[in-house]
């Protein structure tokens, strides 16, 4: 007869939302185990946010002396890919050892696979039986899959952040955040980039009229955009590959050193047999109610990327997440909602993209009245300083309340200047008080008092 072992909490996944919940209900003296079929620790610190962060620094660099050239730059910087990647290891090397350590410090049981679900509270992993009184799915997403031949030669971001050399040219196939970022990237150190996408434009989830002003300085840069494209084959040459397409009833292709497919993340949960585990789940993840519990499984939750909430897949939320299932697991008698305040999205591209709050044709469909700036400010005293035509805004505001419905911007530092945004609208500050506070001068927050 097989051995089965039992635990209080089974958390899969060990990122950012499945280490809180597992270190949060170990200190409560549950017995728990986790369990992740890749190397500890999540993508955020090892294959997304933070290393993508790192590789920016160098393109923040490259860009600025761009455009300072000839008005105090003389000479473009020299630069080192491979030192480059030697400094993002820094930051990333280290992870899965001392995640692993932190969690055989608490006594935390720890399973190197992708479990199985057999029953509603059952699991199988690394050939044992685990019994689980409550079972929290983390799993994150992971790179959609192209279903298309010749799909094997593309690779994913992960293998984009371990590139050991840059190549002379690549083709993106999808134009999101993850796939622009990259893309600018390349671009600033000298990769011919081509991106191609099945939509009208890139970064459908962004402001149209921001994504514009993108698109026009991606191509400054270099980058080729081919729009309406679907991509059918990529086939390998003898030094490139060939990427084929049908564009509005035509056959095009574009060669290129290098693929990448950049099309979308989807939930990752292929391996967990959720079925055999009544766990009810969609193409946005595994199914959960207002406290986070899967609603066909009354003994799962789940959160973080994974989860089919409101919440937006973004690290933050994943914390956020992680905190109600918490709440929820250690006194189910006083469960706790979960709630999303503003959640501001950000494309570090140069400039970046960011977005908080609601968008116009979501604040007409919710019935507002409300007062709508959108403006192209280069000649604000920030853009100018920095020598940047890309800066501009759009902001909406509640007629009625004078607070800040949504907030829309394109900016070397958007991705702060959102912050002030987020602050505005959690503190339902108006805006006539965010006008009559005194910032820093000249500071790029402080640019927030002429956006509204």
């Amino acid at each position: 007869m097989a051995k089965f072992e039992e635990y209080d909490v089974f958390v899969i996944g060990t990122g950012t939302a499945g280490k809180k919940v597992a270190t949060s209900c170990v200190k409560e003296g549950w017995k728990v185990a986790i369990a992740d079929n890749r190397e500890f620790g999540g993508t955020c610190s090892q294959r997304g946010c933070d290393p993508k962060k790192v590789l920016l620094g160098l393109t923040e660099i490259i860009d600025r002396a761009h455009k300072m050239k000839g008005i105090g730059i003389t000479k473009m910087p020299e630069f080192s890919w491979e030192d480059l990647m030697a400094f993002k290891e820094t930051f990333v090397d280290a992870i899965p050892a001392k995640t692993e350590k932190d969690f055989e410090k608490l006594g935390v049981t720890m399973f190197h696979q992708s479990p199985k679900f057999l029953d509603k509270n059952t699991l199988s992993v690394e050939g044992k039986t685990i019994i689980a009184k409550k079972i929290v799915i983390a799993t994150g997403q992971r790179p959609l899959e192209l279903k298309i031949p010749g799909r094997e030669h593309a690779i994913v971001s992960d293998d984009f952040l371990n590139l050991e050399h840059l190549p002379e040219s690549m083709i993106f196939i999808g134009a999101g955040y993850i796939g622009m970022e990259f893309a600018h990237m390349a671009a600033r150190l000298g990769v011919k980039v081509t991106m191609m996408d099945l939509a009208p434009r890139p970064l459908t989830n962004f402001d149209e009229d921001m994504v514009g002003y993108l698109v026009t300085a991606s191509e400054k840069l270099g980058i080729k955009f081919i729009f309406n494209a679907e991509v059918s084959e990529i086939e390998k040459l003898r030094k490139n590959y060939r990427v084929t397409a049908l564009q509005e009833g035509k056959e095009i292709s574009e060669k290129a050193e290098l693929v990448i497919n950049t099309a979308g993340r989807v939930p990752s949960i292929d391996e967990l047999d959720l079925e055999k585990g009544n766990v009810a789940f969609s193409k946005k993840g595994v199914s959960v109610n207002k406290y986070l519990q899967n609603p066909t499984n009354e003994n799962v939750y789940a959160c973080g990327d994974v989860s089919d909430s409101e919440g937006l897949p973004l690290t933050p939320l994943s914390s956020q997440e992680a905190l109600i299932v918490i709440a929820n697991l250690l006194d189910p008698n006083k469960p706790e909602e979960v709630n999303f305040p503003p959640q501001p999205s950000v494309v570090f591209t140069l400039p970046n993209i960011a977005s908080v709050g609601l968008s116009e044709k979501e604040a007409k469909e919710k019935g507002y009245e409300y007062t709508l700036e959108h403006k192209l400010v280069p000649g604000w005293f920030n853009a100018k300083r920095v020598n940047t035509e890309e800066y501009a805004y759009k902001t909406l505001v509640d007629k009625k309340t004078d607070l800040v419905l949504g907030a829309h911007l394109i900016g070397p530092e958007a991705s702060e200047i959102i912050n002030m945004f987020v602050m505005a609208m959690c503190g339902k500050l108006t805006c006539k008080e965010l006008k009559t506070m005194i910032y820093a001068y000249p500071t790029w927050g402080n640019d927030i008092k002429g956006m509204i």
